[in-house]
């Protein structure tokens, strides 16, 4: 309720937009939508205990999340051919999708899952230091928020910068918001691929895997030059197709660490873990915007001036080595993860000895 009452106020304005009163539209925007997104995450993680149906699970879920953006994305260029220029009309398509999705959204989590009886209640709630406690003495859950932090960074520094690579190092700037949509049509496949793989090898495997394939695409990005427009399209389709395999993979894990700890202390802290690996990828996000766009004007790039050879070098070797290079630390962290199928699968023979009691609906 709080997301959609803040949407409406976000992309249907019923007063005129000043600094304050846009800000805290977004304030309670966010908010809403962390409440729906950790307790839906955490959802995904207890929905099935098998160790690869976990992994199918977060596929759908990234699937369907990356078709959205991809339409998200869509429908301002579409918006644009229809009247040039026209910003009322973006917001007015972008913001009917989001409304238009909210009350399906509502009425297939209401009913999509037959709900287990709720388990008792304790009788008095953690404090912060017990909190704290069940995070930091918990270290396979600190690798992987350590690794999630790594890729989401990684993503971050690329997003942040590729519009300003394609305009002016590439001198391309008709493909900069194209650039983003070749990638997303290409990163709808990406899940599929990565779930088979996953099924084969184990889910740190396969994210140290995907993780040391984006280190590859990246370091390749230093052969660029504004000449070879071709070579950047099929690193981008490359980069499509590795898209999300590490979030992905980590994600998937979190249920299992999760396991692993209630059976070590007896306590269920699924939706507490979810909740710091959202944490750590937000907190991601805002360091790797802090990180890149000072880092790319210290080397001298002005994306309001004239830019010389070295500023343009300086735009490259960020784009190409930060990503890379914080692709490495994530695959570093999760490298030799021993909670793997095996492990995980005697953790819930001993949880559960007769099979969960969830099923799809009917």
């Amino acid at each position: 309720m709080i997301f959609a009452i803040a949407a409406v106020f976000l992309f249907f304005p019923p007063f005129g937009v000043t600094p304050w009163s846009l800000g805290i539209v977004l304030f309670f925007l966010y908010l809403g939508w962390t409440a729906v997104q950790i307790p839906f995450q955490a959802w995904s993680g207890e929905v099935s205990g098998d160790y690869h149906e976990r992994t199918r699970i977060a596929t759908y879920q990234q699937v369907v999340a990356a078709a959205a953006l991809l339409l998200t994305l869509v429908l301002p260029t579409v918006a644009d051919q229809l009247r040039p220029g026209d910003g009322r009309l973006q917001l007015t398509l972008m913001g009917g999708l989001v409304l238009a999705t909210i009350v399906p959204s509502l009425i297939l989590t209401l009913t999509a899952l037959d709900e287990p009886p709720l388990p008792i209640r304790p009788a008095s709630k953690p404090g912060l230091r017990e909190t704290f406690r069940a995070i930091a003495g918990e270290p396979l859950l600190l690798r992987v928020l350590a690794s999630d932090f790594a890729v989401t960074l990684a993503q971050t520094i690329r997003g942040s910068l590729i519009v300003f690579f394609v305009t002016f190092y590439m001198g391309r700037p008709e493909w900069a918001g194209g650039l983003f949509l070749f990638q997303f049509v290409f990163g709808i496949f990406a899940g599929p691929i990565w779930l088979k793989i996953g099924r084969r090898y184990g889910k740190h495997r396969t994210a140290v895997a995907g993780e040391l394939v984006q280190v590859t695409i990246n370091l390749s990005l230093l052969l660029v030059t504004p000449d070879s427009f071709g070579l950047l399209l099929a690193l981008t389709l490359a980069q499509g197709l590795a898209q999300g395999s590490g979030n992905l993979m980590l994600r998937a894990i979190v249920a299992d660490v999760a396991d692993k700890h209630r059976l070590d202390s007896g306590e269920d802290r699924t939706g507490l873990y979810y909740s710091v690996f959202s944490l750590a990828g937000k907190t991601a996000t805002a360091v790797a915007v802090g990180i890149a766009l000072p880092l790319v004007a210290w080397l001298g790039f002005d994306p309001k001036g004239a830019n010389g050879p070295e500023a343009l070098n300086g735009l490259l070797l960020v784009f190409a080595l930060g990503p890379a290079i914080a692709h490495a630390l994530s695959a570093a962290l999760v490298a030799r993860f021993p909670l793997d199928e095996a492990a995980h699968a005697e953790i819930r023979r001993q949880l559960d000895p007769e099979p969960p009691d969830y099923a799809f609906a009917e």
